[in-house]
């Protein structure tokens, strides 16, 4: 019996029942055949060998597909447990997803897997590949699968079978190891990629800092070893601008452990380069019309159940601070104390729009493992903003966030892409099904008239809100996540923000969160590898250091830098005894965009000899010249000629 296979291309092909999506590839063709990994069949991805009984939709997953690629990666990750299980005696397995750009795998071995154990796993994996050694599905029984791990004394996975609730699962082995998994995989080993492995980390197991501490090993994978290598590439020029070893070498920021965890001391340089961001931040904000607030960094947990944050983020939230018998929280948000500033006055239609903002201070509790330099923390400042509205003044509102959106990533040097995030599966209940649309469509209708581009990112929204995202693109062609603009359906139901409209009524109040540079930490962390620590002469804390030739030439240089003081330039001045080679490496060293060296020529003349990082030695420049040049710079906050 035959039966109908239709084709992505809508072409319907006839088969015996029986036969394998390997076989209807290689029907099709060789090129197909060899790319061929796995195949989806009415949607369902399954492996090359199912065999097919009955008519179906029938698509063939190609190395080369997203897909194909996610699901080559996994595959790899089995290979390199396979390996780590033929070179290491007793270990214990836990979990190996495909992650972007790569894989992973943890293990629990007795002693310590080191970067120098990389090569020789590695090498095992080669040879796994070169013997194309097949992937076996196995399907078992539930208590079945409790015994084959039992026997294998692989506690980890038993603790994974706890908690399936399927009484028949599937497993794949790789020669002798043997793993829980959907699937599907790889038909053999030597159907992989390009790969390499990266670095080994500790890792508690299921991120629970309470549990065993395991060795995870990543890794990437690419269909060739051309595209491998200029990935590779690409990490090596990331590991260049990694903003962890950058802000500790340009003296920004650190960390101590007597401090604690994910909490961030700013240095003096790494301060003024917040003050530059944050003075700009405040301007814009002033000049549309924002009014700046502050609120406590504690406050009762009530307002936190009213507005349904303890009910849904309690893991996110610190333990309670008990003070007079009342339980207190470290604020994780600043929205209820903006709208308890709201509400302290009768809001008419008149008064609104009303646009609160607050450069504020919260905590969330971040897994030790998950912390990530200024990125991820535990304690940050948001610049945070809410906007109170009528429902007739929300498309102009969003409107004019997405001109102070762009206005601001042009001044930092981002391109950036659109997504409008809709509703998600689970979202508010209170909030009906019109109110979701008309939010929704008010965004969309104004990305529309603005003329943004932007992609429908669907069921992407948060429970409470749609909204608009902004992905930052920087130098490398990372993605950061970026500004955001929701439309709250929560807040103004749990805590009755109202205002009396033109009828002499009372109505629910529209609140738009929105933060346009999110948490300052994650914006300072991004910016620093944005531009690898050599930041526009506008934003640079230390924008100009002036290089005395010898002891004579001090006073002279101390005179040029109380100048650039008094016209609003960061300067110091170096007049160390040392030659001028050490001050102008120390100066590079330290990304100070200009350097400005002065001796007798200099002193006689007024002037001083200009040394910048774009241009390098540009010789001898009148003071009053150099001033008049980088007051422009920094007024027009001139990026470099590479953005």
């Amino acid at each position: 019996m035959n039966i109908a296979l239709t084709l992505p291309d809508g072409s319907v092909i006839k088969r015996p029942a029986g036969t394998t999506p390997a076989q209807v590839a290689a029907s099709i063709g060789p090129g197909l055949a060899r790319d061929a990994l796995a195949a989806r069949v009415d949607g369902a991805a399954v492996d090359l060998d199912v065999p097919l009984e009955q008519d179906a939709e029938l698509a063939i997953i190609t190395i080369d597909s997203p897909e194909g690629l996610e699901l080559m990666r996994h595959s790899v990750s089995h290979i390199m447990a396979c390996a780590v299980g033929r070179l290491f005696d007793g270990v214990k397995f836990g979990i190996g997803p495909a992650i972007e750009n790569g894989f992973y795998y943890d293990f629990d071995v007795d002693g310590a897997i080191s970067a120098d154990d990389l090569e020789r796993i590695e090498e095992e994996m080669a040879r796994i590949v070169a013997e194309e050694i097949p992937f076996e599905r196995v399907e078992m029984n539930i208590e079945e699968a409790r015994e084959l791990m039992r026997r294998k004394d692989q506690v980890y996975k038993l603790e994974l079978l706890e908690e399936i609730e399927d009484h028949v699962l599937s497993l794949y082995r790789t020669e002798g190891f043997i793993d829980l998994c959907r699937g599907p995989h790889v038909p053999q080993a030597g159907k992989v990629g390009a790969f390499r492995l990266l670095n080994v980390a500790g890792a508690y197991w299921r991120g629970d800092s309470a549990r065993p501490q395991m060795q995870r090993i990543y890794g990437t994978a690419f269909p060739t070893e051309k595209e491998l290598e200029e990935h590779l590439e690409r990490l090596r020029k990331a590991e260049e601008r990694d903003h962890r070893r950058l802000g500790q070498e340009l003296d920004l920021f650190s960390f101590d452990e007597e401090i604690g965890q994910g909490l961030v001391l700013w240095h003096p340089r790494g301060e003024r380069l917040r003050q530059v961001i944050e003075d700009y931040w405040r301007r814009l904000h002033a000049e549309r019309g924002y009014e700046f607030v502050r609120t406590p960094h504690i406050a009762s947990e009530k307002v936190f159940r009213r507005s349904g944050h303890i009910p849904k983020y309690e893991d996110m939230m610190y333990a309670p601070l008990v003070i007079d018998e009342e339980r207190y929280r470290v604020k994780p948000m600043n929205c209820p104390a903006h709208i308890k500033i709201f509400q302290t006055h009768t809001r008419s239609y008149r008064d609104l729009p009303i646009r609160y903002a607050e450069l504020g201070t919260v905590y969330r509790y971040e897994l030790s493992g998950a912390l990530h330099g200024t990125v991820r923390v535990r304690g940050f400042t948001q610049d945070d903003a809410h906007i109170f509205c009528t429902p007739e003044q929300l498309v102009s509102e969003v409107e004019d966030l997405l001109e102070l959106v762009e206005e601001m990533m042009g001044a930092f040097g981002y391109e950036y892409s659109v997504y409008l995030a809709t509703r998600p599966e689970v979202s508010l209940e209170t909030a009906g099904d019109e109110e979701w649309e008309r939010a929704t469509e008010s965004l969309r209708r104004a990305l529309e008239e603005k003329g943004v581009a932007y992609e429908v990112d669907e069921g992407g929204g948060a429970f409470y809100a749609p909204k608009i995202d902004c992905k930052l693109h920087d130098a490398l062609g990372r993605e950061w996540q970026g500004p955001t603009i929701q439309v709250d359906l929560n807040l103004p139901k749990r805590f009755e923000v109202v205002y009396v409209g033109e009828d002499g009524r009372e109505h629910e109040c529209i609140i738009v969160h929105r933060a346009i540079l999110g948490s300052l930490e994650r914006f300072v962390g991004g910016l620093i590898e944005h531009f690898g620590g050599w930041f526009p002469v506008w934003l640079a804390p230390e924008q100009v250091r002036v290089l005395s030739i010898t002891d004579e030439h001090a006073d002279y240089a101390r005179r040029v830098q109380q100048r650039l003081r008094a016209v609003g330039v960061r300067a110091a001045v170096d007049a160390r005894n040392e030659t001028m080679g050490y001050k102008v490496r120390a100066g590079t060293v330290d990304k100070v965009p200009y350097l400005l060296i002065v001796g007798d020529r200099e002193v006689e003349n007024g002037t001083v000899s200009v040394r910048s990082h774009e241009q390098g030695d540009e010789g001898p420049a009148p003071l009053d010249e150099f001033l008049d040049r980088i007051g422009r710079e920094i007024a027009e906050k001139r990026l470099p000629d590479d953005f």
